[in-house]
């Protein structure tokens, strides 16, 4: 039974920060390797990319940066060979997506944080693996939905 007074909401969200704080510790562990070429700010942009080709404007906007700064963060990603522009018609409008050597180093990352995230499942009673990934599965749907009180939240994958 869930405790739904102010001291159990509480204590609940006190949990749950601390599970949420463990998790993107292993999440992130990935990310912190010595081989991942970029810091996490350009990881960040990345992510946002990989989800489809998008302009400047809306990057800027997903990373809450100023559009000179996001295309200067661009210009990095595309000296490393991770991502590519494509200029519009009147080149006014730059498109950038994720180039195939982007593409490989975000698919080594989930590769390395599912490793990382099935060790310790593996490591946990299956009541309590099956309990959590349910838990997660509902809390997934319930930050997602624009209904919940707010803004629905997108997270990279």
């Amino acid at each position: 039974m869930v405790d739904t007074s102010s001291k159990g909401t509480a204590e609940s969200l006190a949990a749950l920060d601390d599970a949420a704080s463990t998790l993107m510790s292993v999440w992130s562990s990935a990310h912190n390797s010595p081989d991942v070429p970029v810091p996490s700010t350009q990881l960040r942009a990345l992510f946002i990319v990989e989800r489809g080709p998008v302009n400047m404007s809306r990057l800027a906007e997903e990373l809450g940066a100023l559009v000179s700064s996001a295309s200067r963060l661009c210009d990095r990603l595309e000296a490393s060979g991770l991502l590519t522009r494509d200029h519009g018609r009147d080149r006014r409008e730059v498109t950038v997506r994720l180039s195939p050597d982007g593409e490989a180093l975000l698919d080594r990352l989930r590769v390395r944080r599912r490793e990382d995230l099935a060790r310790i499942l593996a490591s946990m009673p299956a009541p309590a693996r099956a309990a959590l990934l349910w838990g997660l599965e509902e809390f997934r749907r319930a930050a997602s939905n624009p209904d919940a009180g707010g803004d629905s939240i997108s997270l990279p994958a």
